[in-house]
Parts: C-alpha cells; sequence; structure tokens
C-alpha cells in the first residue's frame, strides 16, 4: 500500500508539473496566466526577436512530446479505472502502474530538459525572472488530490 501510495503521489507531482509548463506561455497562441497582463511569459521576460526565434521550436517540440506523453498517460487511466472498478487482477493493476510510471518518469525528464534549454536561451535576469515566476505559480497551485492527502484547501 506504501509503495501504491508513493505512487500517487509522484504522479500527482508529474501530472501537476505537466499542467504547469502546459498551462504556462510556452505555447505563443495561448495567453499566459502567470503573465502580469494579457501576454505571453516570454514578454514580460523581455526577449530579444534571436531569443524568441531559438524559444519557438524548442516549445513546440516540448508541447508535442508532452501532448504525446499526456494522451498515453490519458489512456492509461481510463485502462486503471475499469481494472479498479471491475476489481482486476492485482498484478494486471501493478503492470499498468508501473506503466503509468515510466510515462510520469518521461513527462519529468522532459519538464527538466526543457527547463534546462529554456535556461540557456536567457540572459541571468531573465533566469532569475523565469524562476520566480516558477515559484510564483507552483505555490499556487493545488493539486485536486490534496484535500485527500492531508493538503490546504
Amino acid at each position: 500500500m506504501l509503495i501504491f501510495s508513493l505512487a500517487i503521489n509522484v504522479a500527482m507531482m508529474a501530472t501537476i508539473g505537466y499542467h504547469y509548463y502546459r498551462n504556462t506561455c510556452l505555447v505563443p497562441s495561448l495567453p499566459c496566466p502567470m503573465s502580469p497582463r494579457d501576454g505571453h511569459l516570454y514578454q514580460s521576460l523581455g526577449l530579444s526577436n534571436a531569443q524568441l526565434t531559438k524559444m519557438d521550436p524548442l516549445a513546440k517540440g516540448f508541447h508535442s512530446r508532452l501532448a504525446e506523453l499526456g494522451s498515453a498517460m490519458e489512456g492509461k487511466r481510463e485502462l486503471l479505472v475499469n481494472l479498479l472498478a471491475k476489481e482486476g487482477d492485482s498484478a494486471d493493476v501493478e503492470n499498468l502502474r508501473r506503466e503509468m510510471a515510466k510515462i510520469q518518469d518521461e513527462i519529468q525528464k522532459e519538464v527538466i530538459a526543457h527547463i534546462t534549454e529554456t535556461k540557456k536561451i536567457l540572459d541571468p535576469g531573465q533566469q532569475q525572472r523565469f524562476f520566480e515566476l516558477m515559484r510564483e505559480s507552483m505555490s499556487h497551485t493545488q493539486s485536486p488530490w490534496s484535500e485527500h492527502f492531508g493538503g490546504k484547501k
């Protein structure tokens, strides 16, 4: 049960990270909820045209990969619910949990790699602001599961 609980917590953390990055201004057509005005995170960082040129393909590749992993995870979640609903074999549930953990691990790796690559494009001042915005956003992000695991409402 402890392993299952830890897996759920890791999955929640990865999901929060995934949604955080998916919903920030790394997709140029979406407004940025972290930006103090109607605009994009890039605009609040004051990126140059050269930086924006580098950021665009990086963001597109990142979002494409996360969408692919997100779709895979969504399918696994449906399978898990179906298995649990019909009281599936515990070995099947454990195998599916392992598959989901691999996807979550891949999501985390993609997010970390993306942050690392983004950091290379930014100057020191922009990096500081970028991480301030991340910290601020993460402090306001609440998992839908937190009330079930003793988190604040």
